[in-house]
């Protein structure tokens, strides 16, 4: 593989065919002062605000949830990633993503403010004319506007481009005309702005602006959902609606572009929010179970949660090394993108666009670590979990849309291979070299030493191989199956899993390592444990991804050669995982909140 000691990566999936080093990397240890301060603000806003209110939220009390999103908009945290010519912060992506991290913790508000920030804000900021943007994005910076998204129909979820909705010119050419319904629209029920996709003529997929009371603009009443309860959930009706012309949003027939794109960003954010809700499930399940006693002993003293506790840490803190790594990949291509002249509204989509496979990457697996921590959340919690007295319960619930939202995981699974792929074959991304110098090395004998001695010279040594395990995997499959690939979504996810699994484990270890080269080894003792046990985990499952995936095409000789490369790709040395895991528990447990 070829290493990029002198370069950043500013090429979206590069990751896989070379080697990064830890200077190259940001980490959540490298936050300014003033990103700390902001990221403290939310969790302030949160406990002071919206916490204390959760119950009068989930209970849809009328006018609350607005007034909370106004508040939080006095305290700028609507518009980070508005410029300040249009009333926002200005401020850079990693800022923004942690905006959406300190904010997950919130329950319903959670959702309510990202979608406001995001799909609420975003295709107006970044897709809208100069009077569009001046009309709108200041106030929704502020909070005085609320913002909405109508893009899901009855018969069209994940395939948005199936929408039924029309929109026809009136006879004047002062308006378009739309008919149809959206389905559960977030924040639908108190916002004032919302874009909205609709078929020109029933064909040109085009976005627009519409504003609440606007003739044959109504909504529906609120939805009954299984969790995230204190949101606006209502469906949209279109019934000879009439929108000014120019309230069109970008280009005629070319909606998917804004659809497409400002999905990048939000599965991004998604993990983010994920990521601060893990945190604070994680710090209640370890303040019960430092309290609840059985046996004449704090739950905390027992093995079996201890394990919980550290697996749901480990899980947690992974997320967050591969979140910031990819946030700062996103910010640095931007800078990117404007040192050659693009305009503003093309740097942070054309970054996001080009990091498209990280972002479904990190909402796959932000979205599954959180269903992981609040479900093991409720099990220590034990039949107090299941009561509604206690926040996990309510995490619980909220959590499960997050799997769905944004994309479902098995679609952004899928688009994870289907995006590394295409730009192989359009020479975004040389694939073909590196998995061919991998076929070659199955036909020789392995190598059994390891030059490298330093503290992580195994880890090192079991990313690189389980890269090598997923070009073989997917190389071997584009070669076998060619066009009909698209057809095997079961292999295509196998696949999907080996490289979510490797890509965190690569940034859990550059995390650990950077921390050991700025502090020494003593600084970063339970981080090493963490990465030691995720990549243990992780070695194990890229196997089994691996060989359900082989299995699934190859056969004979063929079959045999690739499992028994695959067994030597996933090798990693004996490990005490359950010592490790101790040790990382009682750091939660001394503190009696996620820590790290």
């Amino acid at each position: 593989m070829e290493s990029t000691a002198a370069q950043k990566i500013l090429t979206g999936g590069a990751w896989l065919i070379n080697e990064s080093t830890p200077a190259q990397i940001f980490t959540p240890e490298d936050f300014s002062e003033e990103q700390i301060m902001i990221r403290d603000m939310c969790v302030q806003f949160l406990q002071t605000d919206v916490l204390p209110n959760v119950l009068r939220i989930d209970n849809g009390e009328q006018g609350l949830m607005p007034s909370l999103v106004e508040k939080a908009g006095e305290l700028g945290l609507l518009g980070a990633s508005v410029p300040e010519s249009l009333g926002g912060m200005g401020k850079d992506f990693v800022t923004s993503t942690l905006i959406a991290e300190g904010l997950g913790g919130g329950y319903s508000f959670s959702v309510a403010v990202s979608a406001h920030t995001g799909i609420g804000t975003l295709p107006i900021l970044y897709f809208g004319t100069d009077a569009q943007k001046k009309k709108y994005i200041p106030k929704l910076a502020t909070g005085e506007w609320k913002g909405s998204y109508g893009l899901t129909e009855p018969g069209s979820g994940s395939d948005a481009l199936g929408a039924k909705t029309t929109a026809t010119l009136s006879a004047d050419g002062k308006y378009y005309i739309l008919n149809g319904q959206k389905v559960w629209i977030t924040n639908g029920g108190f916002a004032d702005v919302y874009t909205v996709f609709a078929k020109i003529d029933g064909e040109k997929f085009t976005a627009f602006i519409l504003e609440r009371g606007m003739e044959g603009f109504t909504q529906g009443p609120e939805e009954h959902k299984m969790g995230i309860k204190g949101s606006s959930t209502v469906q949209l009706y279109f019934q000879d609606c009439k929108v000014p012309v120019e309230n069109v949003l970008g280009e005629i027939g070319r909606g998917h572009i804004i659809a497409f794109n400002i999905l990048n960003i939000g599965r991004l954010k998604l993990a983010a929010a994920t990521l601060g809700a893990s945190k604070y499930a994680i710090t209640d399940s370890v303040v019960y179970a430092n309290t609840r006693e059985q046996f004449k002993l704090p739950i905390s003293k027992f093995g079996a949660i201890r394990y919980k506790l550290a697996q749901m840490a480990i899980r947690t803190w992974v997320a967050e090394a591969a979140l910031y790594r990819t946030a700062k990949w996103i910010d640095e291509k931007e800078e990117s993108l404007a040192s050659e002249g693009r305009p503003e509204n093309e740097t942070l989509l054309g970054a996001a666009e080009e990091f498209a496979i990280e972002c479904a990457m990190l909402k796959v697996d932000g979205s599954e670590a959180l269903s992981y921590v609040v479900d093991e959340g409720v099990q220590i919690h034990g039949g107090n979990g299941f009561s509604d007295e206690y926040n996990i319960s309510r995490a619980y619930r909220d959590s499960r849309i997050n799997r769905i939202f944004e994309g479902t995981n098995e679609i952004n699974r899928l688009l994870t291979v289907d995006m590394m792929l295409k730009r192989a074959m359009k020479g975004k991304l040389d694939l073909m070299g590196p998995a061919m110098a991998v076929s070659k090395e199955l036909m020789s004998l392995p190598n059994f030493g390891n030059d490298d001695d330093s503290p992580f010279a195994e880890e090192k040594k079991a990313i690189m191989n389980m890269k090598k395990a997923i070009l073989m995997t997917a190389g071997a499959a584009v070669q076998k199956l060619m066009n009909t690939l698209e057809k095997e979504q079961e292999i295509i996810m196998n696949i999907a899993d080996m490289a979510i699994l490797t890509f965190h484990a690569e940034s859990a270890l550059l995390r650990t390592m950077k921390k050991v080269e700025k502090s020494g080894l003593d600084s970063a003792l339970v981080e090493a444990d963490i990465t030691r046990c995720y990549i243990n985990d992780a070695v194990d499952l890229v196997n089994k991804a691996g060989k359900e995936a082989i299995n699934a095409f190859a056969e004979g000789d063929e079959q045999r050669m690739m499992l028994l490369g695959l067994k030597r790709f996933t090798k990693y040395p004996s490990f005490n995982s359950k010592e490790a895991r101790r040790r990382i528990a009682a750091k939660i447990i001394e503190a009696n909140k996620y820590p790290f």
